[in-house]
């Protein structure tokens, strides 16, 4: 309460009473509302300041305080530790100078001793964080907040404690004065809403060489948030930059590719940039010696500009207030992943915890919280003191000719707080995050499994296919049997069988007796809890003859060359269908059973003949262009569903054995 006293100019029994006069018993916890109404009012007055208050060290320390305080309102040594924390503001300002000499071993700090304070120092859980993120979009935005927490907590056990919270902050800081002072591209002017995220190929950073033909050119590669710069090497200075414009809405796309000496895909360390206007694509490579890290986060950061253009453009933000506050929030999620970076050097964080766009393009269900997003956006008439893009203004990044009325905004925001109003629209944002998020770990147990199937070798993965196999396979024999005619009564038997099925239009009756007979032995799988006595799928590699190298080596090389993918893919397949047969995937099977149902009595109950008629009337419709172009903007969010259902499937786990069960006499 004094560092409140100190910087809001009012006693505290002013600021109880101003809350008291708004507060309500309705509308939750007195406590921890006061604690969200003094921070607030707090807040306002410290971001138009906040260049000075993250370098002093004193942003970092009273936010820390504030989340510690809404952790747990009720503290009875509140008062004291307030005290004591602006004795530590103090300490940290006296000792600033020698935190400069330390930034080199920050990361080393960061992974081997913070795991010790675990015990020792007060930590902040996750929804503390998570509502600081909301007031001020700092730290986190509010869209991926929950998954910044849980990379920058992954080696304290989901505890962020303040060392690392300070040292995130002032690393923000850094990042954006090393990006303020870079050169701007030659023979370019940047935009008045243009800003420099990324540069490299300079003499203090790594090579970036771009490939035309068979002759190779290094050079300086600068990303802003509207375009992509490259400036070839000359022998004294740098030539003009060839610009990529990543705003416009064409058919233009980033995808990573090999190279090597004389065009050979030897090295896995490039990127190719490819747009109608071009005639051939950009390829610029990353050299490193031994991973493709540089060329990943340059892949990340240049998706990330173009799927923001791509919201604006495809949700028609146009309001230049609205735009530049996406714009606003995409960049500092580009500088919170810089140093986020440069904090844990060791073990560097996958790019996507920190990109709003990325993240959702790549999670199930990441269109919906888009779209409400993009709603949310919408509403923002004026920018807020501690918006997005106020922050950056703060921090002395040059914005465009837009207004900002933050004097409307400060008491609209305590008094919101104070009553305990809900913004409909977080809510519902907040809704579509947990539900992508829930979604995102079943499809990446699923995918887990999958990638250590993938894992294995062409010898392995032809014997689990074969063992997969083996139910069809006796099917497959006695179709061949009919066909070849070597039981003549057999075929008979079974072409009168279709012939008489087709006569009497029995062929939807058929069809639903199949249908049926299969959900029948799901149901029997199912109460014979056929998922937990058959827990994996167990396959033998041993065989009675052992054969040579030779042969090894030229089966190998030979399913290497040919099947070895199909063979991959068709075991994921099987073993996804297996999942759901036996109810292993419980969502997935029931959902396959009521739609195995539906269309069985769909079958059962419409002639068969009405339904080819349909079949054909649709494929007229839909293969005329009126109808292509209907499809093109409905048929995407269908396949991303149906693709999303699909990969969500856990499959059956699978164990390779190397000896044959003993055969039962």
């Amino acid at each position: 309460m004094l560092i409140l006293h100190r910087e809001l100019g009012s006693s505290v029994d002013h600021l109880v009473k101003e809350f008291e006069a708004k507060w309500t018993p309705e509308v939750g916890d007195y406590s921890k509302k006061l604690v969200e109404f003094c921070s607030s009012k707090a807040l306002i007055k410290f971001c138009q300041n906040i260049k000075e208050k993250i370098s002093d060290g004193s942003y970092s320390r009273f936010t820390y305080d504030m989340m510690l305080a809404w952790d747990n309102p009720r503290a009875v040594e509140e008062e004291s530790s307030t005290e004591e924390s602006i004795g530590k503001e103090k300490e940290d300002r006296k000792i600033q100078v020698k935190e400069q000499t330390d930034q080199d071993d920050i990361s080393l700090f960061y992974s081997d001793q913070m795991p010790l304070l675990v015990n020792h120092e007060p930590s902040v859980e996750e929804d503390a964080f998570m509502w600081l993120s909301s007031l001020v979009p700092l730290a986190a935005d509010i869209v991926n907040r929950r998954f910044t927490f849980e990379t920058l907590t992954a080696p304290t056990g989901k505890r962020l404690f303040y060392p690392a919270y300070d040292r995130f902050l002032k690393e923000i800081d850094n990042c954006m004065r090393h990006l303020q002072k870079q050169a701007k591209p030659k023979g370019i002017e940047l935009a008045d809403d243009e800003f420099i995220l990324h540069v490299e190929g300079t003499a203090t950073s790594q090579r970036v060489v771009r490939h035309i033909g068979g002759s190779s050119w290094p050079g300086r590669l600068t990303l802003t948030n509207c375009a992509l710069y490259f400036e070839a090497s000359g022998v004294i200075n740098y030539e003009d930059a060839l610009k990529i414009d990543l705003s416009r809405k064409i058919d233009h796309s980033v995808k990573p590719v090999a190279t090597g000496p004389w065009g050979a895909p030897l090295f896995d360390k490039a990127i190719i940039y490819e747009s109608p206007d071009l005639q051939e694509g950009v390829l610029l490579e990353f050299p490193e010696i031994t991973s493709s890290t540089r060329r990943d986060h340059w892949l990340a950061l240049i998706k990330e500009i173009l799927l923001m253009h791509n919201f604006l453009s495809d949700f028609k933000v146009e309001c230049p207030i609205q735009a530049w506050e996406m714009h606003a929030r995409t960049i500092l999620s580009i500088i919170r992943l810089h140093a986020a970076r440069e904090m844990l050097r060791i073990a560097p964080p996958s790019p996507t915890e920190f990109l709003i766009f990325s993240l959702y393009e790549e999670l199930p269900k990441g269109d919906y919280v888009l779209e409400q997003l993009a709603q949310n956006l919408k509403r923002v008439n004026s920018g807020q003191p501690c918006s997005a893009s106020s922050i950056l203004r703060k921090l002395n990044l040059p914005e465009p000719n837009v207004l900002s009325l933050e004097a409307k905004i400060e008491s609209e925001v305590t008094e919101t707080i104070a009553v305990g109003k809900d913004d409909d629209n977080k809510t519902a944002l907040e809704t579509a995050i947990n539900q992508a998020r829930k979604e995102g770990r079943g499809v990446a147990k699923a995918r887990a499994v999958m990638e250590g199937l993938k894992e294995e070798g062409i010898g392995e993965n032809a014997t689990i296919l074969t063992e997969l196999l083996k139910p069809l396979r006796s099917v497959f024999l006695w179709f061949r049997e009919i066909l070849s005619w070597e039981r003549p009564a057999t075929t008979l038997l079974v072409f009168a069988a279709i012939i008489l099925i087709v006569y009497k239009e029995w062929i939807g009756k058929a069809l639903s007796a199949g249908l049926l007979l299969v959900v029948a032995n799901m149901i029997r799988a199912r109460q014979e809890r056929l998922k937990d006595k058959q827990k994996e799928i167990v396959v033998c590699t041993g065989s009675d003859h052992t054969p040579s190298t030779r042969e090894n080596i030229v089966s190998a090389q030979y399913g290497f060359l040919t099947v070895r993918e199909i063979i991959k893919e068709a075991n994921v397949t099987i073993l996804k269908l297996h999942s759901v047969l036996v109810s292993r995937a419980h969502k997935h099977a029931n959902t396959v059973m009521l739609a195995m149902i539906g269309l069985a009595i769909m079958f059962a109950v419409i002639p068969f003949k009405y339904l080819i008629i349909a079949v054909v009337f649709h494929s007229m419709i839909t293969t005329s262009p009126l109808a292509k172009h209907m499809v093109n903007n409905q048929g995407g969010d269908r396949d991303r569903r149906l693709k999303e259902w699909w990969e969500s499937i856990p499959p059956t786990p699978i164990r390779v054995i190397n000896e044959a069960p003993v055969s039962p006499k």
